[in-house]
């Protein structure tokens, strides 16, 4: 017995047996068994903390000292960096549903793709809205949209949501200025302008046969509904009651109902937070460290800062301004944020399940094994980061923990700048294969588009993995061309 103990927590073989373990009773315990996933998730982890042998300080800390324990750390380490963002996310896209100023938007591009073009609208909303934010900002603002033009086509909200998060995904993993990328840049030693030229070449036919291809297939076969509590009813400025020309309490008249904000205001108050990151990440590189600019684009363009000031515009321009009150305004933001802490508890738990994961050593144990299998550098790059990836959830983390184990093989070996960038796509490829339920990603998402764990296996699983894989094999055969 005690020799299958130090085999399960000492050995690669075991190792992953013992994660497969814990995966498969977490699956169990949320599909079959029907618990809570922020239950499920954390007792989970828990059990599999013991089980590989990690001490008890470790996992829960002591009674004096609990601030660095995985618990704490797998939780707060993603609610520090998501949850003010998915509170300011959730009150913007709110303000905009409830001006009507989303369903102008979404209208405005609809008429221009056409009912059966919608999906093709959506996700190229997520390739432009996806580069100059991270990937969870950019469902906290664009699912609003999401739901309008699910509910407004009256299919499925997975045939509209996929194409969208495809194009988040793919700029996220292939496109600097996102950490990941950024970071290959230093790693592997190549220009960042070679990486955005590679990262359109390999991600685009990844993008096309994910977001759209897959998409569209999986859209007409899995049919999500969007809650009622998705749509915010009442419009702002319009009166109470459920909409636009509600008999108000003790009246006879109606209330006259507001023509809607016209697109440009709906897209400059969009645009606020991007123009805001964006300007932050490039002043960050003309920008000498230290001057006064780059302090105040610094402090505007953090995602917390740009949010609050979309919010605040959107709360005068799409609120006050047409009528409403600071009480009208405050019932909005109390109501939209009421999903919210299920959605927070949901991805901590997911955070802490990859973080034990992680503590395992599995990552560690697959990299060593791997990179001593001989294999040709672009495929060895991205079966790492795919081993990376599936074991411990981050995409970033699989990202710079390939590119440091990575980086002595390309080293000295005399490739061109173009070859290198095309091992970074392998990289980020690898990096974003079969999100599971140890990605916090996957966890936003299930909430976010209202899917059962086993929908989105179905359907944000599988398009992470062929995004991947056809990502992968452009890159790889491009390499096999250039070198």
């Amino acid at each position: 017995m005690g020799a299958t103990v130090d085999w399960l927590r000492t050995t690669t073989p075991g190792l992953l047996v013992l994660c497969g373990l814990a995966i498969a009773v977490l699956l169990i315990a949320i599909i079959k068994v029907k618990l809570e996933p922020f239950v499920a998730l954390l007792l989970t982890g828990l059990a599999l903390a013991l089980a590989a042998g990690l001490p008890v300080e470790e996992i829960v800390g002591t009674p004096l000292k609990a601030g660095e324990s995985l618990l704490e750390t797998g939780f707060g380490g993603i609610l520090g960096h998501i949850a003010v963002i998915i509170g300011l996310g959730t009150v913007l896209g709110a303000i905009l549903e409830r001006s009507g100023g989303a369903d102008v938007l979404t209208g405005k591009l609809l008429g221009a793709f056409g009912e059966k073009g919608a999906p093709i609208a959506m996700g190229v909303l997520g390739l432009i809205f996806g580069i100059p934010v991270f990937f969870d900002i950019g469902i906290f603002v664009l699912a609003p949209l999401i739901y309008v033009a699910a509910k407004r086509g009256g299919r499925s909200l997975v045939l509209y949501a996929m194409p969208m998060l495809a194009g988040l995904s793919m700029t996220h993993a292939f496109l600097p200025p996102h950490p990941g990328p950024v970071a290959l840049g230093g790693l592997l030693g190549v220009s960042l302008g070679w990486l955005i030229v590679m990262g359109f070449v390999c991600g685009i036919p990844g993008f096309i046969a994910a977001g759209l291809v897959w998409g569209t297939y999986i859209g007409k076969r899995v049919h999500v509904e969007v809650p009622d509590e998705f749509l915010v009813r009442p419009k702002v400025g319009a009166g109470t009651g459920d909409g636009p020309g509600t008999l108000q309490e003790g009246g006879e008249t109606e209330a006259e109902p507001l023509a809607p904000p016209s697109t440009w205001t709906i897209a400059a108050i969009i645009a606020i937070p991007l123009v805001l990151i964006l300007g932050a990440t490039f002043g960050s590189q003309i920008l000498d460290e230290g001057t006064s600019a780059l302090a105040v684009l610094t402090f505007l363009g953090t995602p917390a800062v740009a949010l609050l000031i979309a919010v605040l515009v959107a709360f005068y321009v799409l609120g006050v301004r047409r009528g409403a009150t600071v009480q009208e305004l405050g019932s909005i933001t109390a109501e939209s944020l009421r999903p919210v802490g299920m959605v927070l508890l949901v991805v901590g738990a997911g955070a802490f399940f990859g973080k034990v994961i992680s503590a395992t050593g599995i990552g560690a144990a697959l990299a060593d094994t791997m990179s001593a299998a001989g294999l040709p550098v672009i495929v060895l790059a991205y079966l790492i980061s795919c081993g990376l990836r599936i074991a411990q959830g981050s995409a970033t983390v699989a990202i710079v923990t390939t590119g440091g184990i990575v980086a002595p093989l390309v080293a000295g070996n005399g490739y061109s700048q173009m070859a290198i960038a095309l091992i970074a796509m392998a990289i980020a490829a690898g990096s974003i294969i079969l999100s599971h339920v140890n990605d916090g990603g996957f966890w936003i998402i299930a909430k976010y588009f209202n899917m059962t764990v086993k929908q989105t296996l179905q359907t944000w699983t599988v398009l992470e993995t062929v995004l991947s894989v056809v990502s992968f094999a452009v890159a790889a055969a491009l390499f096999a061309i250039v070198v």
